[in-house]
């Protein structure tokens, strides 16, 4: 017979499977397995913890958006936001689905270009351009979205060496609204800078101005936000007709659509208030439709939404490693996935269940990560079943970001795995291991060892 672990007696709230107040059973139902693959499968064949993705999910999820915004506008385009989730079996799906490329550094560009993109059909945002990033860019015809003046009196400089015209939109920003307004970015409507960059680029007679470009803010819940941007950029669009001729090729409303991921504080889940595809599409096609665009015509929609798209597609599973009882009898469990590569749970309450069922009853836990760092916090203080060491977990939602945040502290980063739509599944990022560190890592000859 197996000693029993002893825990001093304490007095200590215990939920059992009731209802609470608003008729809502507390018990939290295991998550056994994903797209039919059993996560246990999954963590023995891969290890713990481990990201998984699928693929079903994301392209389910882009036809959902797409069919959310053509049919009700003739001319859309999505743009795949790259630092969104910038592995490359994850741009490939949405490269495969009809979606374009949108970056912000050079790396990312380099990345769009391995993955086949034309340059005519990558979207260069972002403050951080170099000389080098600009020209390779303008000569590939990509979309170069001006964010400063500097960067445009840098286009200016170079234009004798370029091989192409530079094709190129302004990012604006605005109020919409939103609070607090995003006004680091891209150029003031209010004060006149878009107009002055506007004026700047057409009376040079070397660039072509193609395009006006809004990101009006991240996690946006309050839609019509957008339409009051198509609004103010519909304006702008006017008056470059009316001084200078030229029409507006697009229109691009960059991204900030929610996910069902609920932020820390919310009252209530994001999955009662959240937007849906179809709700976000009914409002900017309404505004761009609705708008005095110049001779009637229709620009092309760009979006460049990237949580939205990717957030529900993503898994994270694995292990308990410890219970303990704080100093003041609060129940903390420790588990094997730290803040490192869950940066998100800094701002979300991500959903965590069991893969199996352990018990009834639940109990107010903090679940930390393993780091050795008191803020390494995956939730605060939630109702949770009393798992043992070494039972399973998995965690929703984690497709966006988690993946581009992560960093190496204290931990290898771990496999990533693709589910395909046959339930096939493929590696797509090797864990790291000591000679991922070796092989960057100069040893001075002073310091070597004989």
């Amino acid at each position: 017979m197996d000693k029993k672990i002893y825990e001093r007696p304490i007095l200590r709230k215990v939920v059992e499977g009731i209802p609470n107040k608003f008729g809502s059973l507390k018990r939290l139902r295991p998550i056994e397995s994903i797209d039919n693959v059993l996560i246990d499968n999954l963590i023995d064949q891969y290890g713990s913890p481990v990201f998984v993705l699928s693929e079903k999910t994301i392209r389910e999820t882009y036809r959902t958006a797409y069919r959310a915004f053509s049919t009700r506008y003739p001319k859309v385009q999505f743009a795949w936001s790259y630092k969104t989730n910038y592995i490359d079996a994850v741009c490939r799906v949405f490269h495969q689905e009809g979606a374009w490329a949108e970056v912000v550094s050079g790396f990312e560009y380099e990345k769009a270009l391995d993955n086949n993109i034309p340059g005519n059909k990558i979207i260069f945002n972002g403050p951080d351009k170099s000389e080098e990033d600009l020209a390779r860019a303008i000569n590939n015809k990509s979309l170069i979205h001006i964010d400063h003046f500097d960067e445009l009196y840098a286009i200016i400089e170079m234009l004798d060496e370029l091989k192409e015209r530079p094709q190129v939109a302004i990012r604006v920003n605005m109020d919409t609204g939103i609070v607090p307004q995003w006004d680091r970015f891209g150029f003031n409507y209010e004060s006149g800078e878009a107009w002055n960059a506007i004026n700047r680029i057409l009376t040079n007679g070397n660039i072509d101005l193609i395009g006006l470009h809004i990101h009006v803010g991240t996690y946006i819940t309050l839609s019509k936000a957008y339409a009051t941007a198509i609004q103010k950029l519909a304006v702008l669009a006017t008056r470059i007709f009316e001084r200078f001729q030229i029409s507006i090729g697009y229109i691009d409303v960059g991204g900030g659509f929610a996910s069902q991921n609920t932020l820390q504080g919310a009252y209530l889940p994001a999955t009662d208030t959240t937007p849906s595809f179809d709700d976000y599409a009914h409002t900017i096609t309404t505004a761009m439709t609705s708008a005095s665009f110049p001779n009637n015509e229709t620009p092309t929609l760009i979006l460049e939404t990237g949580r939205a798209l990717i957030d529900d597609a993503g898994w994270l599973a694995g292990t308990v490693l410890a219970n303990k009882r704080l100093a003041d009898g609060h129940r903390a469990m420790v588990i094997d996935t730290g803040v490192n590569i869950l940066f998100t749970a800094f701002w979300y309450d991500h959903e965590i269940y069991p893969v199996h069922e352990t018990s009834f009853q639940s109990e107010p836990t903090t679940i930390y990560g393993p780091l050795c760092m008191n803020i390494d916090i995956i939730r605060k203080n939630i109702d949770f079943p009393l798992l043992n060491k070494g039972d399973r977990f998995v965690i929703k939602r984690v497709g966006a970001y988690t993946m581009t945040q992560w960093m190496q502290f204290i931990t290898y980063r771990p496999n990533i795995v693709l589910i395909d739509e046959k339930g096939k599944t493929h590696v797509i990022r090797k864990q790291e291991d000591k000679e991922v560190f070796r092989r960057q890592e100069m040893i001075p000859e002073h310091l070597k060892v004989n």
